[in-house]
């Protein structure tokens, strides 16, 4: 397929801002893609469409404050940080990207917070935006790490256009989060509230994780027309013993199973083996890539928010829903007024 083929005219007002007032009171889009049509609902009558036994797969990544500010030596031009993954805990090396980047070069200096008392080196350019920082800091690694997220904020997207807030830091961060790792939020998973996990224990709808860090890739778009030839970033998963039992235990009862969100569904794929739609164990990188047409083995039903033009979320979305039905239910979205984004509106879709 084509990069054209993914592209529309999104209005800027349905980009949401702000969460719902409650996670669980957005609006909720089913899309049946065996005949394409198209139900409006609430996100709380997402249980109406599973049974006991039946099965949610969620991310638990955890997203840590990963957005900062820094003061070039000698000029003080301002520099935002954004962290991408820690390289070494002994010598407190990142992996980051440095926006202007045409301003850092090896050997520069930055001084982060009011008062400048953190400094770090540029040690490595490793792309054309990212660098290698060596922390200068003399101390316990717990500590300096602390220190170091005391000073970020939540890395709410760009295309959001306000500025972050205090309350970013929770808004953007699922109920259920453990293994920190993420730069950007599982955002189908944003929607599920305490009481709404409590209403699937009572119903007897089980649930498994995956630990997806989703990464720079979720604000990237493709950039190639030929999408057989677009790359992706790496991002590190697991899909541990636990997870890999309940699954294959859904698979072999004929039990429904959601992935909640495009990430769960990409670490679902990568671990898949063979074609009977079981997995195995993985703890490793992914930069699984996919866009219609595609052949998913083991998740029958797909949770996912409306995602931006020409994302690989987007991508993702259709080659499970179908290119033709996803479309027409992202064309009804816009003409509904549904709300677009990781604070948006969801979209079930199922047989």
């Amino acid at each position: 397929m084509k990069l054209s083929q993914f592209k529309f005219n999104l209005p800027q007002e349905l980009i949401a801002q702000y969460p719902a007032l409650n996670r669980d009171t957005c609006r909720l889009m089913v899309l049946h893609r065996t005949t394409g049509d198209v139900e409006h609902k609430d996100f709380i009558n997402i249980l109406d469409y599973y049974d006991e036994n039946d099965l949610f797969v969620f991310n638990d990544t955890k997203v840590f404050p990963a957005r900062l500010y820094a003061n070039k030596e000698k000029t003080g031009a301002r520099i935002e940080v954004f962290l991408l993954r820690e390289l070494n805990e002994e010598f407190f090396l990142w992996d980051v990207i440095v926006d202007p980047a045409r301003k850092i070069r090896i050997g520069n200096k930055l001084f982060f917070g009011e008062d400048e008392s953190v400094v770090a080196e540029v040690i490595d350019n490793t792309t054309n935006r990212g660098r290698t920082l060596r922390f200068l800091y003399d101390g316990d690694h717990e500590e300096f790490k602390q220190l170091l997220y005391s000073l970020g904020e939540a890395p709410i997207p760009r295309y959001l256009n306000r500025e972050t807030e205090a309350e970013d830091i929770e808004r953007y961060q699922t109920i259920f989060a453990k293994h920190e790792g993420a730069v950007s939020a599982p955002a189908a998973g944003l929607h599920f509230s305490r009481q709404m996990l409590k209403r699937m224990e009572i119903k007897g709808i089980d649930s498994a994780f995956v630990t997806f860090h989703c990464g720079l890739g979720q604000f990237q778009s493709a950039d190639v027309e030929d999408l057989s030839k677009n790359k992706v970033d790496s991002e590190q998963m697991i899909v541990d013993t636990p997870c890999v039992e309940r699954v294959n235990e859904a698979r072999d009862k004929n039990q429904r199973i959601l992935a909640i969100g495009c990430s769960v569904q990409r670490a679902i794929e990568t671990a898949v083996v063979g074609t009977y739609g079981r997995i195995k164990e993985y703890d490793g990188w992914t930069n699984k890539f996919i866009y219609p047409p595609y052949d998913f083995r083991v998740c029958d039903s797909l949770l996912s928010n409306f995602n931006l033009p020409i994302s690989p979320q987007l991508m993702l979305t259709a080659a499970f829903g179908g290119y033709d039905e996803t479309m027409h239910a992202y064309d009804v979205a816009i003409k509904e007024g549904y709300k677009f984004g990781p604070f948006g509106d969801a979209l079930l879709i199922v047989d």
